[in-house]
């Protein structure tokens, strides 16, 4: 496996993360409830709006390699790390999944920045600012838990 293919699956690994992320986080904006219900419901909304535009860079990231974007759920499920299993409780728990989640993805970020290094690949510096932007939202949903 030469390395370009290394980093396009790696960088497919964090598209199927980014985007089940991204329906996750949009479910649980819609099926909050409890008392900080419009806190919550403007958290996630911020965080899933956030996560579909980086949907797109990372595919046209694999498109600029010359490779296929996945783009079904059925190929999402196959490359990805994250769960598309969801909680449906209390709006702790929600977060709690969340973070577990975001954690997850940091994870498959750290890889692809891995094999991005290992041939020069600009997909490196997507890998860095993802990681910071993860480690954020990590640090507020942790905040919001009582």
């Amino acid at each position: 496996m030469d390395n370009n293919t290394k980093v396009v699956d790696a960088l497919k690994n964090v598209l199927a993360d980014t985007y089940i992320l991204y329906l996750k986080t949009q479910y649980y904006h819609w099926n909050v409830t409890g008392p900080y219900f419009y806190s919550y419901h403007s958290m996630f909304e911020t965080q899933y709006t956030e996560l579909a535009e980086v949907v797109d860079s990372v595919a046209e990231e694999i498109r600029s390699i010359g490779a296929k974007a996945p783009g079904s759920f059925k190929e999402f499920l196959k490359c990805a790390s994250v769960s598309d299993d969801h909680v449906d409780g209390k709006a702790s728990e929600m977060i709690k999944d969340l973070i577990k989640n975001h954690e997850i993805l940091i994870d498959s970020l750290k890889k692809l920045k891995k094999e991005a290094a290992a041939c020069g690949s600009r997909a490196e510096d997507l890998a860095d600012a993802r990681i910071l932007a993860h480690e954020k939202t990590i640090w507020m949903l942790n905040s919001s838990l009582e």
